[in-house]
């Protein structure tokens, strides 16, 4: 699926601080009857039982909120009593002010559910879109294996600027990654418009160019018909590449984007652009034709495309993340690991994790023999 390992390091992190949150009140309560126990009597922790209800507001259920509530006041009553103090009025006031203290975060607890509720529905939504937009990979297409690492920059809205594709038409494998100026509504609204312009064109077009142009006018044909929307104002970086089923080359052109890595007879190196062209919606600024660069591309070499968000990616001495090196390290690493080691990695290395949209392929040439073709003739 276009996403991050859903039991990643974000995943577990979130499972520990909900946990954590869910035994907070109990251990307030716990604690506080400890202290009041083991202290004279002139020093009173019985008026932090108030701070049982409260947490539990964060991660408990309405239900389970109240119940902690009114635990909370029958140890309250509890230790006001084993004190010698007078029902009424210390510990009746005590007890109405964390019977207020309750109700209250019931109903914020009730708040809370109701907004995760909402938040769920809007993640299923987004799943849709997801589908829909970015389709998963096949992991086999013609010569070629597939493994995909896709993360939103904005992890509960599933999608973000960045896009890929890859579709098996006659006689090649065609695929498409690509990054869009921005983040948000906007970018992926712009993502969109050109999945569907290579969708459309990628069957038809007689060479990468043709198809580069299609992505061009596709975006410009958009930006025409609603004039108001960010898309007509946004470009976006694109990387084509079309491996021939009976060649042992693998065909590319840059429209301002990264340049892929390509691990060929045990050497990773960046794949070369002498004339690469401008980004989509830019190229009116300057007339140029584009540029095809051709690369040995044999059985067991890989070819890894990425966006900016991994090559981007800096440590708190605002260093860039060794792409290269990394990749050299994981040369005898079996191609579906490799999504997930640059994940990790990635999360780990950024200073503050992953703050932007990465899309990484990685695509590898398979011997003769090795497997049936697998996938779609077309979109």
């Amino acid at each position: 699926m276009p996403s991050g390992d859903p039991h990643g390091p974000r995943w577990k992190r979130s499972r520990t601080q909900i946990g954590i949150g869910r035994a907070l009140p109990i251990l307030v309560m716990v604690l506080t009857v400890f202290a009041d126990r083991f202290s004279s009597n002139e020093e009173r922790y019985d008026r932090l039982l108030a701070a049982a209800p409260a947490l539990a507001a964060v991660t408990w259920s309405v239900r389970g909120t109240v119940i902690i509530g009114l635990v909370a006041i029958a140890l309250g009553v509890l230790l006001g009593t084993t004190s010698g103090d007078p029902f009424v009025p210390d510990i009746a006031a005590n007890e109405a002010a964390l019977g207020v203290v309750t109700a209250a975060a019931a109903w914020v607890s009730r708040a809370r559910l109701r907004y995760e509720r909402d938040l769920r529905e809007l993640t299923a939504v987004a799943e849709v879109v997801q589908r829909v937009v970015l389709r998963p990979l096949a992991p086999r297409l013609g010569p070629v294996d597939l493994h995909l690492l896709y993360v939103a920059a904005a992890a509960k809205a599933r999608i973000g600027g960045d896009f890929y594709e890859a579709v098996q038409v006659p006689g090649a494998v065609r695929l498409m990654l690509g990054d869009v100026q921005g983040k948000g509504l906007g970018a992926v609204e712009t993502a969109s418009v050109l999945l569907g312009s290579f969708r459309a064109a990628v069957n038809d077009a007689p060479d990468l160019p043709a198809l580069a142009d299609r992505l061009e006018e596709g975006l410009g044909r958009y930006g025409a018909w609603d004039p108001d929307t960010d898309a007509a104002e946004r470009f976006a970086t694109v990387v084509l590449v079309e491996i021939p089923d009976d060649g042992a080359v693998a065909r590319m052109l840059s429209c301002g984007h990264p340049a892929p890595l390509l691990q060929h007879e045990g050497r990773v190196g960046f794949v070369p652009f002498a004339d690469p062209s401008l980004p989509i919606n830019l190229s009116g600024l300057l007339h140029s034709r584009h540029r095809v660069e051709e690369v040995a591309f044999v059985p067991g070499d890989r070819l890894l495309l990425y966006t900016d968000g991994v090559s981007e990616t800096r440590d708190r001495a605002g260093v860039f993340y060794p792409l290269e090196e990394r990749m050299g390290q994981w040369a005898d690493e079996p191609g579906e690991r490799v999504p997930a080691l640059l994940h990790a990695e990635l999360d780990a290395y950024g200073a503050h994790g992953l703050d932007d949209d990465v899309a990484a392929v990685l695509v590898v040439r398979r011997s003769p023999g090795t497997g049936a073709d697998a996938g779609t003739p077309g979109p």
